[in-house]
């Protein structure tokens, strides 16, 4: 049977009443609430990870403000997720040789990280995704939703799982399974940022018009287990300034919980401009800090993992519902930036859709818009956490660190205080693919090679985050026109996808390194850790993330 003959096979079909993509903690959010609600209501969740919480990953300080909406006992339950409440917080400005300690009173009150959590998102996950299997929702791990389905008058009928089995050639192997479609009345999209059906429905219906472009950062991550006399439970830093430049937004966290464990991360805005900058190692060098350093010494590096973040905020939020469903989470934008959280948002949001579907389904409707989900957010609790930071991005992007971050600060204050904003609703501008400047007028980043000790490389890293693809499968990369990368890219920004990739995935190899001949482009797509940063910085928007076998990606254990 060659592919044609495969593909015209009929899928099987199963139908739902609610199908959602992504079991992260909006999905799961609104299938525990759909069945909170009516517990007749038929729900399943598909989701792409091998085990639920495989491909989350977060800093995190979160929020319980969702998990009390949605879960009410979920603090008295043996296997709750978060046990480290947050008992301190420190703010830093990093300069190159030093650092200075900001003062707490100075920060807005919404900075106050007291009473949140620190813990691992992939572990609420898990907790959650017991809870609704237990109401009796339906979740298949594994599985990736490869496709939308439409009906006739054009609205979302569902989604289908991916082919399994495809050879890297494009063929049919052995191992050929069809993928399945699942129908559903009402389809929720919750694939976290960027996610590759999301995107396709805000294409298709329009729904970014109006709204301000999404902008994104990249975020990366280790977890170490550091020795007893440098741990400190319940601490929460975050700083800003070195090693990023002064117009280049970004910062770090540690977040100490559990046993002697420590989250490091360092966030990178992608509307950065040098295309000579590395994100990866920006963070590889923050680690080596003489303000920083000494936490690790001494210490060991359990896990590594890369995600991109929704920076956009209140004005980016595109219209959430369409025909037959609606995003939630973080395809729809919901992260609060200088929280640096969205897990509590992604729950509410979760619940708010569920909680209109509700109503729309016991009235018999079926595949049609509810409108509800969009007119209610922003009034509620989604919008009130938003709507106060919105300009704290724009302010940060158009007047650099230093007086960005104090305008921000100082609008925050407003917002707090009085309500009010002298600034508005700023504008953000460009699109993240649209910033970067020619190779040729900036200067070149030179980054120090990684000791083995407090900085690593790429594929060593790659290896921490239990990354596996099936090999004998088509690369998940897709490149509208192949010819970009070196006649473009190259010579124009020094073909930016090698660096800003996290995982190594993108290459420049030339038939001679020593007379430099011949280059061409390498996409190793086993190694992708399913950041989405090339399919949102790419400069010529040639590169397309889309979704591999089932099952493929990083495996991360507590991220």
């Amino acid at each position: 049977m060659n592919m044609e003959e495969a593909r015209a096979e009929p899928r099987e079909s199963m139908e739902y009443d609610v199908v959602i993509v992504g079991a992260g903690p909006a999905g799961l959010a609104a299938a525990i609430r759909l069945k909170q609600l009516d517990e007749t209501i038929g729900v399943v969740v598909v989701e792409k990870g091998a085990e639920v919480g495989a491909h989350i990953l977060s800093g995190a300080v979160i929020d319980p403000v969702g998990l009390d909406a949605l879960l009410p006992d979920w603090r008295d339950d043996a296997e709750r997720p978060l046990t480290t409440q947050v008992s301190e917080d420190v703010f830093y400005f990093l300069t190159e040789p030093n650092g200075i300690r900001l003062p707490n009173f100075g920060m807005p009150k919404l900075m106050n990280n007291h009473g949140a959590f620190v813990g691992s998102l992939g572990l609420v996950a898990r907790f959650l995704a017991a809870r609704a299997e237990a109401l009796g929702v339906e979740i298949y791990p594994g599985f990736a939703a490869a496709e939308l389905l439409f009906n006739q008058d054009g609205s979302v009928a569902g989604v289908a799982t991916g082919d399994m089995g495809v050879a890297k050639n494009g063929e049919v192997s052995e191992r050929f399974t069809r993928g399945m479609e699942l129908r559903g009345r009402y389809t929720l999209l919750a694939e976290g940022v960027r996610g590759s059906l999301a995107k396709i429905a805000i294409r298709e219906f329009g729904l970014d018009k109006d709204r301000e472009p999404q902008k994104y950062g990249i975020g990366l991550k280790e977890i170490w287990q550091v020795k007893p006399e440098k741990f400190h439970k319940g601490r929460v830093q975050h700083s800003f300034g070195w090693p990023l430049d002064g117009k280049t937004g970004g910062g770090s966290f540690l977040y100490h919980f559990d046993d002697n464990l420590v989250s490091v991360g360092f966030v990178v805005h992608l509307n950065y401009t040098n295309p000579t900058l590395s994100p990866f190692d920006e963070f590889q060098r923050f680690k080596t800090h003489p303000m920083i350093r000494d936490v690790f010494e001494g210490g060991k590096r359990l896990s590594y993992g890369s995600r991109a973040i929704t920076e956009g905020g209140w004005q980016s939020v595109p219209k959430l519902t369409f025909p037959g469903g609606a995003l939630l989470g973080c395809s729809a934008g919901f992260v609060n930036v200088p929280r640096i959280k969205g897990s509590h948002n992604a729950i509410l949001s979760g619940m708010l859709a569920a909680e209109k579907l509700v109503p729309a389904l016991a009235a018999g409707r079926s595949h049609d818009e509810v409108v509800e989900i969009e007119t209610s957010w922003r009034d509620g609790p989604i919008g009130a956490d938003l709507k106060p930071v919105r300009n704290v991005k724009p302010l940060w992007s158009k007047y650099g660190t230093v007086l960005g971050v104090m305008l921000g600060g100082i609008d925050m204050w407003l917002n707090q205080l009085v309500g009010w904003s002298p600034f508005g609703t700023l504008k953000h501008g460009k699109a993240d693919h649209e910033t970067l400047k020619p190779i040729a007028e900036v200067e070149p980043i030179v980054y120090p090679k990684p000791d083995g000790k407090l900085s690593f490389d790429k594929l060593s890293s790659v290896f921490l985050s239990s990354t596996n693809h099936e090999e004998d499968q088509p690369a998940h990369l897709k490149l509208a026109d192949p010819s970009i990368p070196i006649e473009r890219n190259l010579p124009l920004y020094g073909e930016p996808a090698r660096l800003y990739c996290p995982a190594g995935v993108y290459e420049v190899v030339y038939a001679d390194e020593a007379a430099r001949t011949g280059p061409r482009f390498v996409i190793n797509a086993q190694n992708c850790v399913h950041c989405k940063t090339c399919d949102i910085k790419d400069p010529a928007q040639n590169i397309t993330w889309t979704t591999p076998e089932g099952g493929g990606g990083p495996g991360y254990a507590n991220m």
